[in-house]
């Protein structure tokens, strides 16, 4: 049922309408505006094997979001952060997914209250 509220409501398309990327390459630029990443690391986030996260990488450097810099201890290694553009347009995506939903509106406070408490037991649980 969460995945149906979710996916229902289409923010993957409003995203990438916004940002004008598409929503799988606006995930990547948006972790990587939460920190720095390797490219083994940027892979096993967004859970895609190396060589396409090599190819998502290209393709956001390409149009400016991400740069990749040497790493700091490894001269094989590559640390990709995101540009302040792409910096603005994870931003712009991350309010575009932290609207909720118009349905989740309507529900009376005492509701979302009981949502936002599950919701954490479960994300506590997962982390263990």
């Amino acid at each position: 049922m969460m995945s149906d509220v979710v996916l229902d409501q289409h923010r993957s398309r409003e995203v990438a309408e916004a940002v004008g990327v598409s929503f799988g390459r606006m995930r990547a630029v948006r972790r990587l505006a939460r920190r720095p990443m390797s490219m083994s690391e940027l892979a096993l986030a967004l859970n895609i094997d190396k060589p396409n996260a090599t190819t998502v990488v290209d393709d956001l450097e390409t149009l400016g979001l991400v740069r990749r810099t040497p790493h700091p201890t490894d001269r094989r290694a590559k640390i990709v952060e995101a540009t302040p553009e792409g910096a603005k347009l994870a931003a712009r995506a991350d309010e575009i997914l932290g609207t909720p939903p118009d349905a989740l509106a309507e529900l009376g406070r005492d509701t979302l209250n009981e949502l936002r408490d599950a919701l954490r037991k479960v994300l506590e649980a997962q982390r263990g």
